[in-house]
């Protein structure tokens, strides 16, 4: 059961995405290889950054703008969150050759920096959107 409380006005697609991205991260801590923990991490920032789209964008947003990735959006959307949005999408390439299976990829060490990187994000997120972080996730693994 989490203990987040949140703000009523708080988007429930944005609510979902943040509990999806919860559990990337415990998905990512339990993983054995470094490659499997750092695409997990990654992905669970991903949703994270998504659900702030979800919370804030607006339809003229969308519209607005031709396809592109969701850092780009996120910098865009949520400013403040511009210098994660730039450290996650330099990430993408190998988060890309790990899920491709490149075991020489990314290290342990970059897979584990990652998934703490990833945890700050999303608490990050969770009080830019007005909610309380989830305290169990510094007891996940």
């Amino acid at each position: 059961m989490s203990l987040i409380t949140h703000d009523r006005r708080t988007a429930p697609t944005a609510l979902r995405l943040l509990a999806t991205s919860r559990s990337a991260l415990r998905e990512a801590a339990r993983a054995e290889s470094p490659g499997e923990r750092y695409a997990t991490a990654h992905l669970a920032a991903l949703r994270a950054a998504a659900a702030v789209l979800a919370a804030r964008a607006r339809p003229s947003d969308a519209r607005a703008r031709r396809p592109t990735s969701a850092w780009v959006l996120l910098a865009g959307i949520a400013p403040e969150l511009g210098e994660w949005a730039a450290y996650f999408a330099a990430g993408a390439d190998k988060r890309a050759a790990a899920l491709a299976g490149l075991r020489t990829a990314v290290t342990a060490r970059e897979a584990d920096d990652l998934l703490r990187d990833s945890r700050t994000f999303l608490a990050l997120v969770e009080t830019t959107l007005g909610l309380l972080p989830d305290a169990t996730l510094d007891r996940a693994g």
